[in-house]
């Protein structure tokens, strides 16, 4: 189970961002930006960046801890700014979080060269979980001592928005892969490919996947109770992986 920390205090907004996660301040006296479930992508951006951060986690992919966030509404109160106090009060509850990275830089393509097998192992990752957002626009990448990290999974796994629990276009193709920040780097993707696929399984898939709250799991999306909306998560993500020969010639054939 991951850890569940208590808001203790909001620190600042990060407006870069669309859903305008926050630097919280925790119980354990520890900062993290906070993930709010009452922004505009909902709750199922949540369950994306759980499942898909673990995901790269058990693939062996520097990934911040992510940790479950309680978030009392009262925390509104202190904050002047009207936006703020609206996200606060509409996120009362359980929240996501990852580890803040003081001092980190954002990944620059033009100046950043990473390692092929890191970035062909990223590549595929992204081909799997269907990461839209990893493009020179917006990396999602950090540099913090001198290694990159990976952060923010909330637009992978588009499919759940709207989404009935059926695994039909799980084997679909992923174009999109084509405008993968890394990809001019990924030189090693059917290695990467035989190492990545190796890694991955049901019961892996199906431990990360018990771990979502039912809280996300709730509202105009659900389509079922949460038990069965967990285990259309796992059926899909493996007939994903099924797939995965190919979506690794699919963003092979991009690199050409």
């Amino acid at each position: 189970m991951p850890r569940t920390v208590q808001v203790n205090r909001y620190v600042t907004p990060l407006r870069e961002g669309g859903s305008m996660p926050a630097v919280v301040e925790a119980d354990d006296e520890g900062l993290y930006v906070l993930k709010f479930r009452g922004a505009g992508q909902g709750a199922r951006a949540l369950v994306a960046e759980w499942i898909s951060g673990e995901i790269a986690r058990a693939l062996g992919l520097p990934v911040p801890e992510i940790v479950f966030a309680q978030l009392d509404a009262e925390l509104a109160r202190t904050e002047g700014d009207p936006e703020i106090q609206d996200l606060i009060r509409a996120s009362d509850g359980l929240n996501l979080a990852m580890d803040y990275l003081p001092g980190s830089l954002a990944f620059d393509p033009a100046a950043d060269a990473p390692d092929a097998d890191l970035a062909s192992r990223i590549v595929w990752f992204d081909s799997l979980v269907r990461n839209v957002d990893r493009t020179a626009r917006n990396t999602n990448l950090l540099l913090w001592h001198r290694k990159l990290w990976l952060i923010d999974h909330g637009a992978s796994l588009y499919f759940h928005h709207g989404w009935d629990g059926g695994t039909d276009g799980a084997g679909n193709p992923f174009p999109l892969i084509r405008e993968h920040v890394l990809l001019p780097w990924a030189t090693e993707l059917p290695e990467a490919d035989a190492e990545s696929a190796a890694r991955l399984d049901r019961p892996t898939i199906a431990g990360i996947v018990a771990d979502v709250p039912d809280a996300w799991l709730q509202g105009p999306d659900a389509f079922a109770d949460p038990a069965r909306q967990r285990e259309a998560y796992v059926d899909y993500l493996c007939k994903r992986l099924q797939a995965h020969a190919d979506f690794t010639r699919e963003a092979i054939d991009a690199r050409g």
